[in-house]
């Protein structure tokens, strides 16, 4: 029975077109996926991903493929042009990073991070915004939510937010304390940490908006928040720039024990 693949189309993105090309190259030199997954030290599905552009190469594995290909650095450059113009499948992209993620590592500005808020705030910020079809914009984020924290070993958690999202009343005193109540729970968790930065400690470099590191198995990516979107990051160099700032927006934050203390300052005041 022959095998049925996700189509593959080149002119969505330089990501297809890199997928496209690399089962071209292989089935040109009559190669299987488990050769091919020998010549780059992986296994036979991920050469497969690959190909189906549900998991990106990195340039390691494309130097031994142009060697192997006689390609110079073709596949290489083009990895390298992939990751310099916006990619329009970037939304999937991230969320699939997301569901594989070892660890996640965020500053979050203004709201409380997705994968923490209670149903009652979603529904408030969605509802504040624009979407059309707010309940099932709803549903999705709770589902997308449930998916995350569902998983069999949760991602290692940090997230650093300014202390005015306890101070911003969404949806009222009412879904303020349960939404803080379910914060304060998530705090004790032993695979996650939140901590606070207050107005004292003056600007800092997440004043540039949001963003988070996902750790990967062998690698990072991050990804940088914007309004009507955002950017996947996926160049290493680019990479560990994002990993210092968060070093340094870290250093303005409270430690554990008086982040917790915080958060249970601000529940007397929603009481």
């Amino acid at each position: 029975m022959p095998i049925v693949r996700d189509p593959i189309d080149p002119k969505l993105s330089l990501y297809h077109l890199l997928a496209f090309y690399l089962r071209f190259l292989r089935e040109k030199a009559g190669l299987s996926l488990t050769q091919v997954g020998q010549v780059i030290g992986v296994a036979r599905s991920s050469v497969c991903n690959m190909e189906a552009g549900r998991q990106r190469p990195q340039e390691h594995h494309l130097a031994k493929l142009d060697a192997k290909y006689g390609t110079g650095m073709l596949l290489q450059l083009m990895l390298w042009f992939a990751r310099m113009v916006h990619d329009p499948d970037w939304g999937r992209q991230l969320l699939r990073y997301e569901e594989q993620a070892s660890a996640i590592r965020s500053y979050h500005g203004h709201t409380i991070p997705r994968q923490f808020q209670t149903e009652e705030y979603i529904g408030a910020l969605v509802r504040a915004g624009t979407v059309d079809d707010p309940d099932a914009e709803i549903a999705e984020r709770i589902a997308r939510q449930r998916k995350l924290l569902g998983r069999e070993k949760p991602a290692f958690s940090l997230v650093i937010m300014d202390e005015g999202v306890l101070a911003s009343c969404v949806g009222g005193a009412a879904v303020m304390r349960s939404q803080l109540t379910h914060l304060r729970a998530v705090m004790d968790l032993p695979n996650v940490i939140i901590r606070f930065i207050p107005p004292s400690a003056g600007a800092h470099e997440g004043f540039d908006g949001p963003f988070q590191i996902i750790s990967l198995e062998g690698r990072d990516v991050a990804y940088a928040g914007a309004q009507n979107g955002g950017r996947l990051i996926e160049g290493p160099v680019e990479v560990r720039d994002m990993w210092t700032r968060l070093d340094r927006i870290s250093a303005k934050a409270l430690p554990d024990d008086a982040s917790r203390a915080l958060v249970e300052q601000y529940l007397e005041k929603y009481a």
